[in-house]
Parts: structure tokens; sequence; C-alpha cells
């Protein structure tokens, strides 16, 4: 009995070891697997939670796609792995909590036709190389976070871009050199751009610009229309001509709170001429039909001269005003491109540098370096790597001066963002892609190792939302180099002064280098209480060094630009500690004195000098305050009279007397006053 009872189990039995050892071969392969792809989707998705490497089938074969929506998939992605997937061509990662920036390099892929990103956390801006062309046809990087594109004209080979409900504020720089673009999505991005840069994108099909701010005339700024099929421009602010056809074309809807357009019933060109003023209609009216023509054949043809001699007339003028227009604007884009290529906007942006290429060195140190300016400074040491990068936030990184080089180019001037008082600014993108600005400290050359180590340390402890973290240092040699947390939207003295005044268009597809153009002219500059809180800002940082500290710290060169802004306006101010090594030793008052310049040309608008602060200061004297301050500043509301109390407080800085000058705390405390609602 007992042995029938072991023959009737054993059946049962086998089965399940057969299915354990299945399972068990099973996830030796998932684990062990060898394909190259698939360690390299393995090593991408490292950081992110709740993905299953069990997805991807490990086999002899190539990984071409990579379709993952909607699995709850949260963290940061490692897109140097993806670059390397020699076959990828699609990648969906739609519908995710997916967080960080994507590197430029990444659009590179040459395989890579069809990106969908959608719904996700990603943010940071969108650059494309401004050389060589991306083989990207389809991009959806809806509803997300990212806060600009910039030259677009790499990715030559779109079909459809989807940007829609993401934060760019500005109509994406390249976006008018698309010229296979079908499918353009750019609403809710609270975009205050013209329209007009993208007017001759003849192929497009879809457009969808709703909910913006945007202007310009309808239809003349716009695409052609004829080979649209849908349009909504829905919440906007164009002004312009609306033919009931294209009402009934692409529906009510597309064109609710557009702005001051002139709805009217079309005119054929059978319709015969009238005394009347053309009617007004609404979205919902209908238009008559026109009067036949056979009772007027006779009078059309005693007019038939008449009309010609006006056609001609017309065509006379506007040849006349066209060419005028023409020379015009090429004068004001030869005069443009001189100034642009004498001053680079290399804070806004840079190539950036492809620091996952091997780097060799042919030669042994010392290291020298040469700036635009013609000046030079040596590293004195024998091998790149014997000088270590001390970083603070993050002690378990390992890098070395070799690293730094690697990074800058070799401190090449295509890194080369400026040439301060304190020594040449490079940007650097780490491995890691950790984004520093490195600061070459030429005051500092004759300090000891231990006082400059002693420094860094010191400058590290101070921490505050309105000064520039420092983030670490490296000693070569007699040359000491501090990092900074990079600040992509520059400096306060280029936002206010650099660019140029009024609405501008500029896109550049003609340079190697091609540089970020904000317009100054944008909301945040017109808007006071942008630069209040800016001002409010500055006063913290200063009041915090001063007041916040067991002795007092004095900056000793605030000008503005020192002060960087970050991605939402926050001032941050830089080289905090590195006025000791001056001659005349600086003090509290003269901060104060500097702060008081500051706010004078934030007001104003115009450059910091003896000449217009003297100026100022007389004006405001004289009850006059109003005269000096920057045309560019909206008015409404009570900012007359806050500008010209900010004056005042500028005026009570800039005493002659240091003893007659305002504490920083006092300042802070005048200056929120001002406009109580500014946020701490």
């Amino acid at each position: 009995m007992l042995q029938t009872h072991n023959y009737k189990m054993n059946p049962f039995s086998c089965f399940i070891k057969v299915v354990l050892l299945i399972t068990l071969f099973t996830l030796s392969e998932s684990r062990n697997c060898n394909n190259t792809d698939h360690i390299l989707i393995s090593k991408a998705f490292a950081s992110v939670s709740n993905f299953n490497t069990s997805w991807f089938k490990c086999s002899n074969t190539t990984i071409s796609q990579i379709n993952l929506p909607s699995k709850n998939l949260t963290g940061t992605l490692s897109w140097n792995y993806l670059k390397n997937l020699t076959h990828i061509h699609t990648i969906n990662l739609s519908n995710n909590s997916l967080k960080g920036y994507i590197p430029t390099w990444f659009w590179s892929t040459p395989s890579l036709t069809q990106v969908d990103l959608s719904k996700n956390k990603l943010g940071g801006a969108i650059y494309g190389s401004g050389s060589g062309l991306y083989s990207a046809q389809v991009l959806n990087l809806s509803y997300n976070r990212f806060t600009n594109l910039v030259n677009l004209s790499s990715f030559s080979n779109l079909y459809v871009l989807d940007v829609s409900h993401n934060n760019l504020k500005v109509l994406p720089y390249g976006l008018s050199s698309l010229m296979k673009l079908q499918h353009l999505d750019l609403s809710s991005c609270n975009i205050s751009s013209l329209l007009k840069p993208i007017s001759d994108l003849g192929s497009l099909e879809y457009l969808d610009v709703s909910n913006n701010h945007m202007s310009g005339k309808f239809p003349n700024d716009f695409p052609p229309l004829s080979t649209i099929n849908f349009l909504n421009i829905s919440f906007n602010n164009f002004t312009g001509s609306l033919p009931y056809d294209k009402v009934q074309r692409f529906g009510n809807t597309s064109f609710i709170n557009s702005g001051m357009l002139f709805k009217h019933a079309n005119v054929t060109k059978n319709h015969t001429k009238t005394h009347h003023a053309p009617k007004t209609m609404s979205l919902h009216s209908k238009p008559k039909d026109p009067n036949p023509i056979k009772k007027h054949e006779k009078s059309e043809k005693n007019k038939k001269p008449f009309w010609k001699k006006r056609v001609f007339l017309i065509v006379v003028i506007s040849g006349t005003l066209g060419l005028m227009l023409l020379a015009i604007g090429v004068s004001i884009c030869c005069v443009y491109r001189k100034r642009k290529m004498s001053k680079k906007n290399k804070w806004a942006i840079s190539k950036p540098v492809n620091h996952h290429q091997p780097f060799k060195l042919d030669k042994s140190g010392p290291f020298a370096f040469e700036t635009e300016s013609g000046s030079s400074w040596v590293a004195d040491v024998r091998e790149p790597t014997s000088a270590a990068v001390v970083m603070f936030e993050k002690p378990l990184m390992s890098f070395t001066f070799k690293d730094l080089m690697a990074a800058t180019s070799q401190f090449g001037q295509e890194s080369l963002l400026a040439e301060g008082s304190c020594g040449p600014v490079y940007r650097a993108v780490l491995p890691g892609e950790i984004h520093v600005a490195v600061k070459v400290l030429e005051s500092a050359r004759g300090m000891s190792h231990d006082d400059a180590v002693c420094m860094f340390e010191e400058l590290s402890k101070l921490k505050h939302p309105n000064l520039l973290p420092i983030c670490g240092y490296c000693i070569a040699g007699n040359e000491k180099l501090v990092l900074y947390e990079f600040m992509a939207n520059g400096d306060l003295h280029r936002w206010l002064q650099d660019l140029p005044t009024g609405k501008t268009n500029i896109e550049d597809w003609s340079t190697d280098t091609w540089e970020y153009p904000i317009d100054s002219s944008s909301p945040e500059k017109m808007e006071w209480r942008t630069r209040h809180n800016i001002a409010v800002g500055i006063a913290r940082g200063l009041a915090y060094l001063h007041h916040a500290q067991s002795v007092p710290i004095v900056h000793g060169h605030l000008v503005p630009s020192n002060i960087l802004l970050s991605d939402y306006l926050d001032p941050r101010i830089a080289d905090v500690g590195l006025s000791h090594n001056q001659v005349n030793s600086p003090s509290t008052d003269s901060d104060v004195y500097s702060f008081g310049v500051v706010l004078i040309e934030l007001l104003t608008g115009q450059t910091s000098s003896e000449e217009m602060v003297t100026k100022t200061r007389k004006l405001v004297r004289d009850g006059r305050g109003v005269d000096a301050l920057d045309s560019r500043l909206r008015l409404g509301d009570n900012s007359v009279s806050e500008m010209v109390e900010c004056l005042r407080v500028g005026y009570l800085c800039t005493a002659e007397s240091p003893g007659k000058r305002p504490t920083m705390q006092q300042v802070l405390g005048m200056l929120k006053d001002i406009h109580p609602l500014t946020t701490d």
C-alpha cells in the first residue's frame, strides 16, 4: 500500500520540481544576462524605483524599443547608458514620475526617431547642439517642468512636437527652422512671445497655441491656414481680422478669448462695392448672399479704369514701403550681430563639454592656460590627478584637477563664462551631470595651502538662500580654484544691461556657437514686483553676512555682475569672503553704499557709474524721482509710488558720510515695508 501511494504522488512531485527548476533557470538567466543592451538598460534604470529587469527579455538580439508607459517609475534616469544603445529608435516613458533633466548629447543618438516623455516631472532646458542634425521625428515632452527649448534647428527632422503644459514663458528658439513639422502643440506654456517666428512653417497640419499670453496679427503672423486641419488660438492676445469661413472651418472654440479679433463676413471677388461699412457679426451669425452682379454691370464697367489706377498706386506704395522696411531690417540685423559677436552671453548657454569621451594628456605639467583678455594662469602640478577636488555636499565623489580640465576642454575659451575681478570663471559639467562654475582666484595665489583650505572650509559654512553656495575647491600648485553652483540665468548686470531693449525676434543659425537670446522686454524684466523681490533678496543676503555672524562678514565688492540669478530669478550673491586680500580693507558701510548703487541700477535700468548715482540722487532730492525710473517698467496700481520710495532707500544707502547710511538690517526692513506682500 505504501509503494502504491508513493507511485501515485510521484507525477505531482515531478511537476513541482520541473516548475521550480524552470523558475530558477529563468531568474538566473535574467540576473546573469550578458547581453550588452540588457546590461545598459539595467544600469540606466538602476536609480529608478519600481523598475523590473524582467520587462526586457534576455536574448542575443539588440534592444530597439523601450516601451514603459504608466509603470509607476520614480527617480532619475542615467541617460548616458541609453545613448550607448546603438539600435534604439523608440523610447516611451510617458505617465510616470521620472525627475531630473535630459543632457544635450543624448539627442545625438543616431537611431533615435520617436521619444515620448510626457506626464513626468522632468525639468530644465532642452538644448540643441548648434552643429549637426538629430534624427528624432516625434518628440512629446508635454506635462513636464521644462523651462526652455533652445536651438531647435538641430531637430530639423521633427514631424511632431508637443511641449504643451510646461513653463517655457518664451517661444522655443529655432522653431522656425523646423520645415518638416506637421504637428505643433504649445498650449498652456505661459508663453508671452510673438507668434510671427513660426509663420513660415508651411507643412503644419495641427497647431495649438491656446492658453498662453501670445500676441500677433491673425491671420498674417500665422502659418498658411490652407494646410492646417486643426487650429486653436483661444485665450491669447491676438489682433486682426477673423473671417466667417475660418470660424466655420475650425469651430467656435478655437477662438474663445483669443484677443481683439474683428469678426466679419467674407467679401468675395464678385461682391459689389457699397458705401456702407461692413457689418460686424457674432461667431454664430451667417453671411448674407452677395448681390447679383448683373444689376451693376454698367456701373462696374465705368469704374474699372479708376480701380486699375488705384490698384497700381497701392502696388507702387506697398513695394516702396516693403523695400524700406527690408533695408531697415537688414541694418538692424547687422548692428545686432556685430553687438552679439562682441558680447557673448555665455552665462545663458555655452556648448556643453562631452566629458563622457576619454580624456588623455600627452604631457605632464605644469599646465598654462590663457584667457580672452590675454592674461594667463599656471597650474604648477606635474600630474593633474595629484590635485584633488574637494566636494562639500558630495564627499564620496572622487574628482581631480584632471576632471576639471576634461570638463572645461582644458579651460578653453569656449568654456570661459567671464573674467571677473577675482579671476576667470569657467563652466564645467563634471561626471554625474554636476553643473558647476569654476573660478580661478588670482588674488589667493600667495596664500599657503593650509590657509586656503581653512578659508574654503569657513566659506562652506555660510548657508543662506541668497548666497551663491560653494560646492567645492581644488588647490593646484599656487592656483586656488573654487567651485560654485552654476546659474544658467547669468548675472544681474547682463539681465539688465547687456541685452537689447524692446521686443526682438532673435534667431541665428549661421554661427557654430549659438547664444541663448533672452528678450529684455520679457514680462519678468518689466515687472516691478520682480525687481523688488531681487532687491529684497540681495538685502537679505547682506543682512545675513553683517548681522547673523559672531563677526560681521564684509563682501567688499558687491556689484551687479557678482549677483547671480536662479531659474526663478532669485538673487544669489557670489564672491563672498574673497575681499580680505584687498589693499583697502572694506567695511559694512561700504557694502551698504554698494547695495545702494545696485538698487539704483535696478530702478533706473542704467549702468552703474558715479555720474548715474549723482544724477539719481539729485532727482530724488528735488522730488523728481519718477523721472529716473526705467521706462521699461510697467506702471500700475501703487507701483510708481513704491518705486520712488525704493529709490529713496537707495538715496539713503549712498549718503556721502558713512555714519548717515542705514544698516542692512534697517534697509531690509524699509524694503519689505514698501511692499509687505514680498515673501520671506
